[in-house]
This record gives C-alpha cells, structure tokens and sequence, in this order.
C-alpha cells in the first residue's frame, strides 16, 4: 500500500498499488498509440526468417516489410533478413520454431503453404504454430471460376483444374463437395497452366489465386462461382460473389472447419509472426512498428491484395491452428477423395 498525504497535513489513507497487469495494458495502448513508455524499447537487431530462395517473391517481399518496419519502429532497429528453404516456408518455420526465443528478435514470414503443409500432414513440417504471435499478414482472394455459371455447370460432371492434392486450392474440390456437386479432379494444373486449361475448354473450373483476380477473370472470360472463405463477409474484391459459407450451410462440422482452414492457407500470402510466449508489449511494440508497411503497402498494393495488423488479424489467422478433429477430418478427406496421404 501507498501512503498518500491529505490536503492540510491530515493522516494519510492507503492508496491501492496498481495491479501488473494494468500496467502492462496502459504500457501496450501507449506503445499502439506512439508514446510507448522509456522502458519499452524493440531490440537494437533483430533477424528476420524468409522462406526461399534468394530474390524469389517471398524475399523481395520481406525486403520492402523488413524496410518499413525499420522505419515504423520509434527506436533504430537493424532487421537483417535470413533467407532459408523453399518458397513453401516449411524449413523457416522448423527453424523458428527451434531457434527463436520469445525476446523479439527473432521473427518468421510464415506463407500460407507452410501451414498447408502442416495441416495435411507432411512429414517435413516438424513445427506447431499454435500460439505464435502475429504482428501483420498479407492476404488474397481465392475464387473457383467457370467459363459457364455455376447453375449451367452443375447440369455435369465438373472437372476442376488442380495443382497438386496437398497444395491449398484443393480444398476447391472440397467446396464443391460440401455443395453436393459432381466434380473431377484433373491434378498436374498449377497456376496459369490451369488457366490456359480452362481456356482451352480441357476443364470446367479452376481456383484463381493472388493479384488482379478480377482481370484474369475479364481476361479468360470465365464467371466467380465462389469464393474460399467460411461465413463471414465477402471479399472486397468480389462483392458480387457469394462466399462457399452462403452457399453451403450443411454438412459435418469438423470437415466443414477442415475446409475454414484450408482456404485460410489458399488465401494467405505471408504472416509476420513473433515466438509464443513474447512479452506483451514486445508484440505491441512490433505491431506499431507495422502500422508504418500498413499505410505504405496500400498506397502501392496490386489489386486485391489485402493487408492487416494488430486486431484485424484475428479472423485472418485464427484458421491456421484448427483443432485437431479438423485436421483428422481434411486429411481423411484428402484420402478418400484424392487418394493422397504423406510420405
């Protein structure tokens, strides 16, 4: 108790001590509003985990992150980029998640395929994610697309365009199973090889993945049947077209949770992540520091592409540790509709 003097030389009443964790939260709301108090200060260097490989799209977007971060930060921070693995971030995401200690000087670019990865069951990602801190992420639309609408289309069999059974568009073949819609999957299609198909008439549908997803739309004159998102608002993007949450209530709740999950990973573009267990106001710290890539990403974002920090992260990258009868339920799908398991 504090000893507080009255006006007039009276006694003096005891004054409650303010409880740590009210200090704690006053020192974050200072740190998110710019006037983060003396003693809360980022670390003077710090490394920055990037999948690869050098100069690939993951490294030179974690180059323009990394450099707006610098420049966020209310204190000098050299944040040094370590470029390792492949682009589908398993081996980055192993390392951080044996390496990182949880004082803010260690932080991953986590891409959605790391986390496919893990959600699938591939012996390589030897990481849990589950509890590590995101400070911002970059995300965006993932639609499956005809050449004919979705009523004309479902009068058949609809083959579907896909790159590979463990790569995130493959819960498109979910989706419209959860509609109850007869669908092929025509594997060995990534990218813009899928779209050359669907141009070409060799498929019905494919997932339309990333940037400018409006205009590869207009481009191959194909219709937005749906896109990959759960219930929840539809993308900014594609106002007009319904999520497969609108369309498809029903169903088993743990695949339908599989499905959430899987179209998270299609969605995501990259997550900047701190270690579970980091200080409180480390993260708030580093998530001011964002606001800084916030406002100088949407100045210049290729149309589509989303970006979120702080608070607004919550809905974006809650799907990537889904509970474990998700995870059993899409895996058991992934074998029964597409005979794949891991190796």
């Amino acid at each position: 108790m504090v000893a507080v003097p009255e006006a007039g030389g009276a006694a003096t009443r005891p004054r409650p001590a303010i409880p740590r964790r009210t200090l704690l939260r006053a020192a974050a709301a200072m740190v998110a509003a710019g006037t983060a108090p003396a003693w809360a200060l980022l670390p003077a260097a710090a490394t920055l985990l990037v999948p690869g490989p050098e100069g690939g799209p993951l490294a030179h977007w974690a180059s323009r992150l990394a450099a707006a971060l610098a420049r966020g930060s209310t204190t000098a921070v050299v944040l040094r980029q370590s470029v390792l693995g492949g682009p589908d971030g398993v081996t980055a995401a192993n390392r951080f998640a044996t390496a990182a200690a949880p004082d803010g000087r260690t932080l991953l670019v986590l891409p959605g395929a790391a986390a496919q990865a893990r959600l699938v069951g591939d012996p390589r990602a030897r990481f849990e994610g589950a509890g590590w801190a995101p400070v911002c992420a970059a995300q965006g639309p993932a639609v499956v697309a005809g050449r004919a609408g979705l009523a004309a289309a479902a009068t058949g069999p609809i083959r579907l365009g896909l790159a590979t059974p463990d790569q995130a568009g493959a819960v498109a073949l979910l989706g419209l199973d959860l509609l109850g819609l007869p669908a092929t999957p025509v594997p060995g299609l990534p990218g813009e090889r899928a779209e050359a198909a669907l141009a070409q008439g060799a498929v019905e549908a494919v997932v339309l993945q990333g940037a400018d997803v409006p205009a590869r739309l207009a481009a191959l004159g194909a219709r937005p049947w749906f896109t990959l998102d759960g219930p929840g608002p539809r993308d900014p993007a594609l106002p007009e077209t319904p999520t497969l949450g609108e369309l498809a209530s029903g169903g088993d709740a743990a695949l339908r949770a599989g499905f959430v999950a899987a179209a998270a990973n299609a969605r995501l573009i990259g997550a900047l992540m701190l270690p579970a267990l980091t200080p409180a106001d480390v993260v708030a710290l580093w998530r001011a520091a964002a606001q800084r890539w916030l406002e100088e990403e949407r100045a210049g974002l290729p149309a589509g592409i989303r970006v979120s920090a702080g608070a607004e992260l919550a809905p974006v990258l809650s799907p990537l540790a889904p509970p474990p009868e998700a995870v059993l339920a899409y895996r058991e799908w992934l074998l029964r509709r597409l005979r794949w398991r891991p190796e």
